[in-house]
């Protein structure tokens, strides 16, 4: 997955956590089906920013960026930049 692509996603993400967000404030949605989502998509932005960092940093040291991996979601939850 290239840069764009990850920040493409990125943006989806949180576009989808503001609208989850707006749906349990017009009563579409019950607290524990936002909860749940809600932790589902930060699970996924900690991944994205993982490997955003992984590729950023493989190619300031030269490496290809195509090499970085995602890691699985426990290994980076609530990992902060």
């Amino acid at each position: 997955m290239r840069d764009d692509e990850i920040l493409t996603r990125i943006s989806a993400l949180v576009d989808e956590e503001h609208e989850l967000r707006d749906r349990l404030t017009a009563g579409q949605v019950n607290s524990d089906e936002e909860h749940a989502r809600i932790r589902e998509l930060e699970a996924a932005l900690d991944q994205c920013w993982d490997l955003l960092r992984q590729r950023r940093a493989r190619r300031n040291a030269g490496e290809d960026p195509n090499e970085a991996r995602a890691r699985p979601a426990r290994e980076v939850q609530n990992y902060r930049q």
